[in-house]
């Protein structure tokens, strides 16, 4: 296995840890109460470089979720999408899933410190990049662990002429270790469920869902939902545990998921709706501006 350089950040105020592999896409391996593991951690490390198995947190981006195509238009330009290049991958149904940016090497960090970790992507300077998301613009992420939170801010600013889509998002693998997942409890805020077809692509209906909260119990759980409001919150408990997701701004839609194959539940924060690249309904960020999303992951 190819060694990766960790970065490990540690709250002042707590025994919380999270570790992040810059050199892997950014992915956070590990988020750690005095040795109690809160992130799923699947296949592992190797298996995300190798064959993208998504684990920890990783970054979903240009887009979160699933394309119903291999291509997509803005602003008149046409880009295709070809599976195994660039980056772009596909789910069994052959459409490209979770963006292109897994494991993807190099990013550039320029803030380390105790408990803050800032790292940069320049899409202008990356023509391998720009083949699948040719939008010139810098992606920045500022992940601080202070107060029992960890705080993920992603900034995009739009270096040329060029509007940059806001279609990305994370997919955190939570966990609540020595609790049996059947008695594990998830929180949902008032939100507006998108059903979807069998390749799991939003069909257009939409229908109100109140806050709610359950016991997993045996359920699988892989649903989509927009119109989610900023400061919204998810959480996961069970024990004398509790693990929130904060939705702070610029995250309008989410997916919840909860695997039958695997004991983790994901809240995953997502700037746009599932195929929002190719049906519309995005945010851009306009020439020479930029615009933030922020989540955070709080243990109670």
């Amino acid at each position: 296995m190819a060694e990766f350089e960790t970065v490990t950040l540690r709250d002042p105020s707590s025994a919380l840890t999270v570790t992040y592999v810059p050199g892997a896409g950014m992915v956070a391996t590990s988020l750690s109460d005095g040795g109690a593991e809160l992130l799923g951690q699947r296949r592992g490390l190797q298996a995300y470089v190798s064959n993208h198995k998504t684990m920890g947190i990783p970054i979903l981006y240009p887009w979160a979720n699933r394309l119903s195509s291999n291509g997509y238009g803005v602003d008149g330009a046409v880009v295709t999408l070809t599976p195994g290049t660039g980056g772009v991958r596909t789910d069994e149904h052959g459409v490209p899933i979770h963006g292109t940016l897994a494991a993807y090497p190099d990013w550039d960090v320029t803030t380390m410190l105790e408990s803050q970790l800032t790292a940069e992507l320049d899409f202008a300077a990356r023509p391998a990049l720009l083949a699948t998301f040719p939008f010139p613009h810098l992606l920045t992420l500022d992940i601080t662990l202070l107060d029992r939170t960890l705080t993920v801010k992603t900034t995009v600013t739009a270096t040329t002429g060029s509007r940059v889509p806001m279609c990305f998002g994370f997919h955190p693998y939570l966990q609540l270790p020595g609790v049996p997942r059947a008695n594990w409890n998830i929180e949902t805020p008032a939100m507006r469920y998108q059903p979807v077809n069998a390749w799991g692509i939003p069909t257009g209906r939409i229908e109100d869902r109140p806050a709610a909260s359950e016991l997993l119990g045996d359920r699988f759980i892989d649903d989509g939902y927009d119109e989610v409001a900023p400061g919204s919150v998810f959480a996961l408990s069970g024990g004398d545990r509790r693990i929130e997701v904060h939705f702070d701004q610029g995250f309008t839609a989410a997916q919840v998921f909860a695997p039958g194959d695997d004991d983790v539940v994901c809240f995953e924060p997502m700037a746009a709706p599932t195929d929002a690249l190719r049906r519309g309904g995005y945010h851009e960020v306009q020439p020479g501006e930029s615009a933030t999303a922020q989540f955070r992951i709080k243990v109670a």
